[in-house]
């Protein structure tokens, strides 16, 4: 839809142009093949001397010309790496991405690199050959141009460079600031006429430290190869034609840009990069009204219920009548088990590849047959199904955690790879259906789908809509403990577990992947000296239950006749064994996708003779804002010890500045957990 203002130029010439403006006249901050000496040393790097390669500067710039089929967009690229480490080899490989759609496509005009090395005092330089250059196809629109340097060694400085012209001017270079080794300089510059209207989206937690926009007037002069009236109706005898738009000149630059590095509970870094994306919303070329560009919701809507891979496929589950005629009559009127019922059928027959997908591979009855697809095969049959079966489902689109958060503001179609169904019941209930995970419950939203929201695309007689993806389901672990001491230090018990929410979906995936008998031996080589002779899974079908595990273990003491004093430490082995938050600060979200809850309730009896030397003191801790709770407690009997420890965690995202309670919340926890019990002989 995009392309359309691209081949409304009447005319085709070829260009002279003259621009001017500070994004344009301003020197350049890097000159290709002119490099410091200084940076082929090692002394101006020991601030970087963790990482395994650092970014010298990375220059761009984008800017309009004038070509056979119109206006094009050209972007020029100077990057300087110095290489730290032998790690830090990958970064003296390079890809330029073109995209190619209906007979037009962007070009890769110029490729042309150095690596440098300091030989005996002397800076040696080799040049980048074609031998070097690979060619791949990504998809069907998109083609890699790959380029590994030459001669590269720890201390090598690479330099490349390269220039591209694009026939889309939907598809204006964005510009990513951050990576995950560190940056001295990352610089941008657009110069844009008044013809092209974009959204600029600037994203990520690191600061600009030259943020410029100045106005110019652009001159692109065009010699015509053929008859008509030209944009303006003024052409020269010899058939040219000067344009002379208002043009914006704009100019970002981050420096010492710290590296992007990945930490527990985030989505994906994609989501906190710093980086500028552009987005065309319309076009007014001269003598011609404003063209929107930019798609709406709406319109993504009305494609996509139209599309023969998507909204098409909603209404053609009756090939399934005679199955679930069967399952629904047996369900009876309930409605949560005539859904159970129907996505249990689904979930049976057709196994999810892997492959997150908005769009499907094939027809849902073809998907069905092959017993196999993606995730948009096996939900698109979902809620076909679901409507054979007469409850009003649709579907609900939106962006996985791996790709990143979806933008309501920015409707792009592209920003979307996953469909999961919704279903309206009469009583007002909403419900979520996703089936790709085989054991997980009707209503359970995979965890890799808990990011933002979704966007509900309904007929289009009603209007659609967002829905928060929020969970409905926890990650819950409840653990009860019995054990004994003899007095030569060795422990015999048993375990009554639980998991429940998302921990059940992980550990039945886990089990059936490795057999009971593999998953308690690995559950005994998590705890040292234990044996586990006995144990039995229960609820292990019953996928809206919690699954449950009970075992007996047996830890032999050290020594072979009565010791003095035994050191235990219990809640090692069934609490956390580290602190997830090492680093002291984080400038991004904690993302744990959901609430958390977690028991243990510990009761031991100590030997005849034996009691606890002192009784650790208990703890209660809370989190700003009712965000989670910590409780401890010890309690000492005449026979034995009991010892319960609680955590809740009632917030699936905590903000970056809850980061820091929360990193000295585990570090409290985590220091409590490990207190040891001293158990001495009585005198």
């Amino acid at each position: 839809m995009m392309q359309t203002l691209l081949v409304r130029a009447l005319l085709v010439g070829v260009l002279t142009v003259a621009t001017t403006g500070l994004a344009r006249a301003q020197e350049a901050p890097i000159k290709f093949g002119k490099i410091d000496e200084a940076d082929l040393t090692d002394k101006p790097f020991v601030a970087d001397s963790a990482a395994s390669a650092v970014v010298l500067c990375d220059f761009g710039r984008s800017h309009f010309e004038y070509g056979p089929k119109g206006f094009i967009v050209v972007f020029e690229r100077i990057r300087r790496v110095k290489i730290l480490k032998k790690s830090g080899y990958e970064y003296a490989t390079g890809q330029v991405s073109l995209y190619h759609a209906n007979g037009q496509e962007e070009k890769l005009t110029t490729l042309k690199g150095f690596t440098y090395n300091l030989v005996n005092g002397q800076v040696v330089k080799e040049k980048l050959n074609s031998e070097s250059m690979f060619k791949e196809e990504k998809t069907t629109n998109i083609t890699i141009r790959k380029f590994t340097m030459p001669n590269v060694r720890v201390g090598s400085v690479v330099e490349y460079a390269y220039t591209i012209g694009s026939d889309f001017a939907f598809n204006f270079q964005d510009w990513t600031f951050q990576e995950d080794i560190p940056i001295r300089r990352s610089e941008y510059r657009a110069s844009i006429p008044e013809y092209f209207d974009y959204r600029m989206l600037m994203q990520g937690y690191e600061p600009l430290a030259v943020q410029e926009q100045t106005e110019s007037t652009g001159q692109f002069t065009i010699a015509y190869s053929g008859s008509g009236n030209g944009y303006t109706g003024v052409r020269t005898a010899g058939g040219s034609e000067t344009l002379t738009p208002r043009q914006t000149n704009h100019r970002w630059v981050m420096q010492n840009v710290p590296p992007l590095r990945e930490e527990p509970y985030m989505t994906t870094t994609n989501d906190y990069v710093a980086r500028i994306d552009f987005e065309l919303a319309g076009v007014r070329l001269p003598g011609q009204a404003y063209q929107v560009v930019a798609g709406s919701w709406e319109k993504i809507d009305s494609e996509l219920l139209t599309d023969d891979e998507f909204g098409t496929q909603l209404n053609r589950a009756g090939f399934l009548k005679d199955q679930l005629t069967p399952l629904l009559t047996a369900a009876g009127a309930d409605p949560a088990a005539r859904l159970a019922a129907v996505h249990g059928l689904v979930r049976r027959s057709v196994k999810y590849n892997g492959q997150s997908r908005l769009m499907a591979t094939t027809t849902v009855r073809r998907a069905f047959d092959q017993k196999t697809g993606s995730s948009a095969d096996v939900n698109l049959l979902l809620i076909a199904a679901l409507r054979e079966a007469g409850f009003a489902a649709n579907p609900l689109v939106l962006s996985t955690r791996s790709q990143g958060r979806l933008q309501p503001e920015s409707p792009m179609l592209n920003r979307l790879n996953y469909v999961m169904a919704h279903v309206a019941l009469p009583d007002g209930q909403e419900v979520l259906l996703d089936a790709t995970d085989e054991l997980a419950p009707y209503n359970m939203v995979p965890s890799r789908c808990l990011n933002g929201q979704g966007r509900l695309v309904l007929p289009e007689a009603q209007k659609s809509r967002w829905i928060d993806l929020k969970p409905k389901d926890r990650l819950t672990s409840y653990r009860q403990v019995t054990m004994a001491l003899d007095e030569n230090g060795g422990l015999r018990g048993s375990v009554h577990q639980e998991h429940a929410g998302y921990l059940a979906l992980a550990q039945r995936e886990k089990l059936r992947e490795l057999g009971e008998k593999k998953y308690v031996a690995e559950l005994g080589a998590n705890h040292e000296g234990w044996t586990i002779p006995k144990y039995t899974f229960k609820e292990r079908d019953e996928l809206h239950k919690p699954l449950t595990l009970e075992y007996e273990f047996v830890s032999s003491g050290e020594a072979n006749a009565p010791v003095g004093t035994v050191y235990l430490n219990p809640l090692r082995d069934f609490g956390m064994d580290k602190n997830p938050f090492l680093h002291e600060n984080r400038r991004f979200p904690v993302d744990l996708g959901s609430q958390l809850e977690e028991t243990v309730l510990v009761n031991l009896t100590l030997p005849a003779g034996y009691e606890l030397a002192e009784i650790p003191q208990g703890l209660i801790m809370e989190l700003p804002e009712k965000g989670g709770r910590f409780t401890y407690g010890v309690q000492s009997g005449p026979t034995g010890v009991q010892l319960v420890s609680r955590l809740t965690l009632s917030k699936p995202v905590y903000s970056a500045e809850e980061y820091t309670y929360l990193r000295a919340f585990f570090a409290r926890l985590m220091a409590k957990q490990g207190e040891r019990l001293v158990i001495k002989k009585k005198v």
